[in-house]
C-alpha cells in the first residue's frame, strides 16, 4: 500500500479521504475536523452489513471510537437497506451502501454471475482506494470477512471462529478476539473489538438522530389521532425477520385490550413491509380501540417510538431501535435468546418463551411484564 496521500474519491452519496497507514491517532489532535490533511488522519472502517437490529447494537462501537479517537476518520460499510439509519450519523465520516440482496437476486439471471462480478470488482476498488488503516469485522460472516479484506488494511479485527456466525470469516482477519465470558450481550461483544486498538467501551452509548421534520410530522399524527400530552402511548409492533419469531395475532390481540384498558394509555400498532395484514388484524379484533400507524420511513418510525411509553415487540429491528431511543421496551424471544439479543440497557426486559416457541409465551405473561415497565417509567426509575 502507497504511503503516498491519496486524491478524494465519490461514493455517490458518501466521500472517501485517504491517507497512509498510521495505527494512533496524530500528538495533539483534540477535535474532529474533515478538514484534516489526509496524510495525517487514522482511517478505520466498520464492517457491519445488516440486520437493522443488528446495526443499532452496533452504534455503540461508533460512539466509542469518536469518543476516544475525535481526528480519526470513521467510516461504515453496510447494506443498502439499512444505508438510512446511518446516513448523516454525526460520528461517522463515510457510509458505503453495499446492496448485497441485489446480487443474490442478480446472479439467478442469464447474465447476472458477469453483472455481479463487475458490481464486486468495482466496489472492491474503490474500497482499497481509501486507504484504510483499520477494519473491524463485528458481522461474522464470509461476505463481510470478503469486505473486511477488500480495505486492505493492515489491521482486520474480528471474532475468534467460535464466536463468528460463519467459522471461514476468520480467513479474512488478521487479528481475532474471544470476547470475555461476562459479556453476554451482542452489544457488550461487539465492543470487545476495541480491545486490540486499546479503546475503552464505556459508557455505552447509543446516538439515533431524528430530524425535526420526521418528529414534526408524526406529532402531527398522533394528534390527528386524539393523542394528549397526559397521555402513555405503547407501541406494539407484530412483525419479525422470520415466521418463528413472530408472536401470535391473538396474543397480541389480548395484550393490546388489557393494556389498552388502563387509564390514560393508547396503544399504536406498528407494521413494516408486508405486516400491514397482522396490524389490522390485531387492530380490528381488538375490543379496544388502537391506532394503525401510517406508512413510515425509518426516521418516522425513530419519532414515534421516541415519543412512546412502552415498546411490545418480537426480537426485530424496531425493538432494538425503541431500545437505543431510551424507551421502555419489553422483548418477546422463543428460538432466540433474550440474554443475548434482549433490548439492551436498563429500560429493556426480555420474556423468554419456557418451550422455546412464540406461542409458550403466554399473553398473561407479557401483561404483566409490560404493566410493570410502565408503573417503572410513571415512577421515573
Amino acid at each position: 500500500m502507497s504511503e503516498s496521500p491519496r486524491s478524494v474519491r465519490n461514493w455517490g452519496s458518501a466521500g472517501a479521504i485517504s491517507g497512509p497507514p498510521h495505527m494512533t491517532e496524530p500528538e495533539g489532535l483534540s477535535e474532529r475536523s474533515r478538514s484534516t490533511p489526509s496524510h495525517l488522519t487514522t482511517k478505520i472502517a466498520i464492517v457491519k452489513l445488516s440486520s437493522l437490529g443488528d446495526v443499532i447494537h452496533a452504534l455503540p462501537v461508533a460512539r466509542a471510537i469518536r469518543r476516544a479517537r475525535p481526528g480519526i476518520h470513521l467510516a461504515w460499510i453496510v447494506e443498502a437497506r439499512e444505508y438510512a439509519l446511518l446516513k448523516d450519523h454525526p460520528d461517522l465520516d463515510t457510509v458505503v451502501p453495499v446492496d448485497t440482496r441485489l446480487w443474490r437476486r442478480l446472479i439467478r439471471r442469464p447474465s447476472g454471475v458477469r453483472e455481479v462480478v463487475g458490481k464486486v470488482g468495482r466496489l472492491r476498488g474503490r474500497i482499497r482506494a481509501a486507504g484504510f488503516d483499520v477494519a473491524l469485522d463485528l458481522q461474522g460472516l464470509i461476505k463481510s470477512g470478503l469486505l473486511t479484506a477488500y480495505t486492505g488494511a493492515p489491521l482486520r479485527i474480528g471474532f475468534t471462529a467460535d464466536h463468528c456466525r460463519e467459522g471461514l470469516n476468520c480467513l479474512f482477519t488478521n487479528r481475532r478476539v474471544r470476547p470475555p465470558a461476562e459479556a453476554v450481550h451482542v452489544v457488550d461483544q461487539y465492543l470487545a473489538l476495541l480491545g486490540p486498538l486499546g479503546i475503552p467501551p464505556g459508557p455505552v452509548e447509543f446516538h439515533v438522530p431524528i430530524p425535526a421534520r420526521a418528529a414534526l410530522r408524526m406529532d402531527d399524527f398522533l394528534g390527528e389521532q386524539g393523542m394528549k400530552s397526559r397521555d402513555l402511548l405503547v407501541a406494539v409492533n407484530p412483525g419479525a425477520g422470520r415466521a418463528n419469531k413472530q408472536w401470535p395475532v391473538a396474543h397480541f390481540r389480548r395484550l393490546v385490550d388489557r393494556l389498552a384498558s388502563e387509564p390514560n394509555v393508547k396503544v399504536l400498532v406498528l407494521w413494516g413491509p408486508d405486516e400491514v395484514h397482522m396490524a389490522r388484524q390485531i387492530r380490528d379484533g381488538s375490543s379496544a380501540r388502537a391506532i394503525l400507524a401510517p406508512p413510515t420511513d425509518l426516521h418516522e418510525l425513530a419519532a414515534l417510538l421516541r415519543r412512546s411509553s412502552l415498546m411490545v415487540a418480537n426480537d426485530t429491528g424496531p425493538l432494538h431501535l425503541a431500545a437505543a431511543l431510551g424507551t421502555s421496551t419489553l422483548g418477546l424471544y422463543g428460538p432466540t435468546r433474550a440474554e443475548r439479543n434482549g433490548p439492551y440497557g436498563p429500560h429493556g426486559r426480555g420474556l423468554q418463551s419456557p418451550d422455546g416457541t412464540m406461542a409458550g409465551l403466554a399473553p398473561e405473561v407479557a401483561v404483566q411484564a409490560a404493566l410493570a415497565l410502565l408503573a417503572q417509567r410513571e415512577n421515573g426509575r
